[in-house]
């Protein structure tokens, strides 16, 4: 198995939907027209794939310059442990250059996988829950 990543690659959102339901991250799945719009509106997306299908997605909001904000990190439960989740925010962090902060608001259950990758975790932040 080659996995090869691509940056801003053209991404349908049913492929995302698949790839957010194999991977166990809770995002609208069944609402495309929400996931296409999610794909369209981002402006930084590094994606890995095994042939032709998806496995492991970074979805980012930059200004490269000072800030990106990582809003998905995905990847297919068979494709984990692998380095895949590793490799796509090395891929971020060199789009956005070193100048950019990367930030993310992490679930509960994957706190303890960030300081693998090399984030540190940070106590100061705040958020105003969307309402559906």
């Amino acid at each position: 198995m080659v996995i090869t990543y691509q940056v801003n690659a053209r991404l349908e959102a049913h492929q995302m939907a698949e790839l957010f339901r194999s991977s166990g991250i809770k995002r609208p799945v069944d609402d495309l027209n929400r996931l296409k719009k999610m794909i369209d509106s981002s402006n930084l997306i590094v994606s890995a794939w095994d042939g032709e299908k998806l496995v492991g997605i970074a979805r980012a909001l930059s200004d490269f310059s000072y800030c990106c904000y990582l809003s998905d990190l995905a990847v297919d439960k068979e494709y984990q442990n692998q380095g895949i989740g590793h490799e796509l925010v090395s891929e971020i962090q060199k789009q956005i250059g070193e100048g950019s902060n990367v930030v993310l608001l992490a679930a509960p259950e994957t706190m303890e996988y960030y300081p693998k990758i090399g984030f540190d975790k940070c106590n100061v932040a705040y958020i105003i829950p969307r309402k559906k």
